[in-house]
């Protein structure tokens, strides 16, 4: 695995969830504009079930139930469902669609910028999501998340873990898979990078789905296992010795 390892020269990031807390960054959005338009909801319930239409929404496109389009307007289309859902009224264009824009501002986890900036010394940092280009671009600018290169699932008009995802990033980047390891949370994918030659860590984010949801992310046969960015930069670094 060390011979693996020192070939690396790209790490790609999965970004929902396992750079940013898209969880208690939705609530408070949705918190902030309760108290501006007297919305009394659970907005707790409303963030969940806003990533729990994410995943059925890319499938419908991928049946060609609907025609390709970013996560934007997959997010906004969600959005639409879900005021009906919890009788939310009023709302201006202006208004949805900030609301909508929650995702360009969501918080980085607390050891995400610093284990981002030591990794960027030795390696390629790039973002590989499924958020869309301006979608990163924005959460870049908003959280300081220090990418060297931003990369989305976009450019190929599929989602992850379409395998042309990942086999066009490396592409991009001008490299083989087994020089990029896949960094995420999630253990699918992780399973569709190393299916196309990635290495991968697993970086659990067992708060994820917030405090009252913890989950155990399934154990996934990665090439690192670690428990933040900084593990992460450690680990790399003990490698390289």
């Amino acid at each position: 695995m060390q011979n693996a390892r020192s070939k690396i020269k790209a790490l790609t990031f999965d970004v929902f969830g396992t750079v940013v807390d898209w969880y208690s960054s939705i609530v408070a959005e949705g918190e902030k504009l309760g108290d501006t338009h007297g919305i009394d909801i659970d907005w707790a319930q409303f963030a969940l079930k806003w990533r729990a239409g994410y995943g059925p929404a890319m499938d419908k496109v991928r049946r060609g139930e609907l025609p390709w389009q970013n996560i934007d307007a997959l997010h906004r289309l969600i959005l639409e469902r879900l005021l009906d859902e919890f009788k939310i009224v009023g709302l201006s264009e202006a208004d949805k669609d900030h609301l909508n824009r929650g995702w360009h501002r969501l918080k980085p986890w607390p050891d995400a910028v610093s284990g981002l900036k030591r990794l960027r010394k030795r390696y390629i940092v790039a973002t590989l999501s499924n958020g869309n280009i301006a979608l990163l671009t924005n959460m870049a600018k908003f959280a300081g998340l220090p990418w060297d290169c931003i990369l989305s699932a976009e450019l190929t008009r599929h989602y992850k873990p379409d395998p042309e995802v990942y086999e066009t990033a490396a592409a991009l980047l001008g490299l083989s898979p087994n020089e990029v390891m896949m960094v995420a949370a999630h253990p699918g994918d992780l399973r569709a990078s190393q299916a196309v030659g990635f290495q991968t860590a697993l970086v659990p984010r067992p708060l994820e789905y917030g405090p009252s949801s913890v989950r155990e992310v399934n154990a996934h046969p990665s090439d690192l296992v670690a428990t933040d960015f900084n593990a992460l930069a450690n680990a790399l670094e003990r490698n390289e010795k």
